[in-house]
């Protein structure tokens, strides 16, 4: 197609040759890159596309976009195009690559976006939780419904899993072509807050926008500089929605909302004595008036080896919702899912036994385990999820509570600390091993682990290696433990150096039960 095709809704200024030239794709990353291709400049945390501009032209790009002022050009706004002399290639200068390479994806694969009907879900927990209910829901009640996340990406087409929750725009546009193509109707996508800051999702229009909540998380260098820019940064998903879903029990929702236009709907809990102290939807968000899907009097239930909560639900939805999760943080993301799959025509008794029968691949998931004693894995690798997922597991008063977990390396010190201090108050043993060390030694990522645990009375025992570690659990296990096994969730690699080497929590409890019998 004509490169001019693509840049529709971009605003841009031809440093070098011209925009009416056939291309071939388009690209943003320089390995990918071949004759004919555009290769997109983009920024990273970690490195610079502008860096690799000459590979990319040693390639055959026919056209590079490049961001004025950038590191190259010593802050000139006269960029690139004059320090490529002997480049035959044309050069387009943008303000911003990434958002410019959002609306060139878009117009490549053909607005995508506009043949689906999108469900896009934010906040620091429970995006993944609630984007599995609501697909769950849509499917059972004859949707086509995609599925863009943190566990796995399913276009109707394929599935597959990604390093990110949210992925490039490019990779984004291309998903949801798959998508529509297959047959899909619709689709639901979790939006970090990180994506929201890089511009991932830019000009996609979501029929209906979730938040959940929001913790003090993705604090970092790398991240977020502090939390009024992760604020903001998840806001921006509600200027790019038509309705939109809060969770009422959250004090930012307000804030989060304030000066969105969207039509807006809430949930929230009502009184309800939880892991996390007392909900109570009025009064959580300031402003927010009584939430539109209320659950009031949770029960937490401990049938056929699986924990469970259930509740009753009022307002826009009634009757009892029951989740084979454990928790009432997971009632709250069922009421979500409730509320958008409403908004769906959705029938209520395919609403609630979709709720009831869903489970989540390493979201508190329960596996086998011999005798009387229950074990599970879960995401938790931050100190809010963990303590939520400990005070969880303490509501079903179990015999003993076991912790197994660990922290990831080059992320915040400060989470080991606080992460090992919160399992040393709400577990009754824990058992600290290796989690993703990635480019740090792992003794040094558990020794401040420690330093954290030993800021409380609790007893724990350090294994570095991580099958070690879940096979002294299992066989140090007594009737009615319950054994929490957190951080890796639905991975099924360890990342250590930079390679990423196959290990799955399942397969290690089955493998370490198997020889514990």
């Amino acid at each position: 197609m004509k490169l001019s095709r693509l840049l529709r809704q971009v605003t841009y200024r031809v440093v070098k040759g011209t925009k009416d030239i056939e291309i071939r794709t388009l690209q943003c990353d320089s390995r990918m890159v071949g004759q004919g291709d555009v290769f997109v400049c983009i920024r990273g945390y970690e490195t610079d596309g502008h860096r690799f501009l000459s590979e990319a032209l040693e390639r055959g790009a026919a056209a590079v976009v490049v961001q004025e002022n950038c590191p190259g050009c010593g802050g000139k706004k006269q960029c690139c195009g004059y320090h490529m002399p002997e480049a035959k290639a044309t050069v387009l200068s943008v303000a911003d690559t990434r958002r410019a390479l959002a609306a060139m994806a878009a117009a490549y694969y053909g607005y995508p976006a506009r043949e689906l009907t999108l469900i896009g879900i934010t906040g620091t927990k429970g995006k993944t939780t609630t984007a599995y209910m609501i697909r769950h829901g849509l499917l059972l009640a004859g949707h086509r419904t995609g599925l863009i996340g943190t566990v796995q990406i399913d276009t109707g087409r394929r599935v597959f899993t990604c390093s990110n929750t949210t992925p490039e725009s490019l990779q984004i546009q291309e998903y949801l072509r798959e998508m529509a193509d297959s047959g899909c109707d619709s689709a639901v996508l979790e939006v970090s807050s990180q994506a929201l800051k890089l511009g991932r999702t830019a000009g996609i229009c979501f029929a209906v926008g979730v938040f959940t909540n929001l913790g003090r998380d993705h604090i970092s260098p790398g991240e977020h500089a502090d939390m009024q820019e992760y604020l903001q940064c998840k806001r921006k998903l509600f200027f790019q929605c038509r309705t939109a879903v809060g969770n009422a029990d959250d004090a930012c929702l307000a804030r989060i909302w304030g000066g969105t236009p969207c039509r807006k709907i809430t949930y929230g809990m009502e009184n309800i004595e939880g892991e996390m102290g007392t909900c109570r939807c009025v009064g959580g968000a300031p402003n927010i008036k009584m939430p539109d899907y209320r659950a009031f009097g949770a029960a937490y239930t401990d049938t056929e080896r699986i924990l469970g909560v259930r509740c009753r639900v009022d307002g826009r939805l009634k009757g009892e919702l029951k989740l084979g999760m454990p928790g009432v943080f997971n009632l709250s993301n069922g009421l979500a899912a409730a509320a958008v799959l409403k908004e769906f025509q959705v029938p209520e008794s395919v609403i609630f036994s979709a709720l009831a029968e869903i489970r989540v691949p390493g979201r508190m998931e329960a596996v086998p385990s011999p005798g009387d004693c229950k074990i599970l894995i879960d995401y938790a690798h931050n100190a809010m999820s963990l303590q939520q997922s400990l005070r969880t597991l303490r509501m079903y008063r179990p015999a003993r509570l076991v912790a197994v977990f660990g922290c990831g390396g080059n992320r915040s010190k400060e989470r080991r600390y606080t992460m090992g201090e919160i399992a040393g108050k709400y577990a009754d043993f824990t058992i600290v091993t290796t989690d993703n060390p990635r480019y740090e030694p792992p003794g040094e990522i558990l020794r401040d682990i420690e330093c954290g645990i030993r800021r409380t009375d609790g007893a724990y025992l350090i294994i570095e290696d991580r099958q070690e570690a879940i096979g002294y659990a299992v066989r140090m296990r007594e009737p009615g433990d319950v054994i929490l096994i957190a951080g890796k969730g639905h991975e099924t690699y360890q990342e250590i150096q930079g390679v990423r080497y196959p290990m799955d929590d399942r397969e290690l409890v089955k493998r370490c039960t198997q020889i514990s019998l």
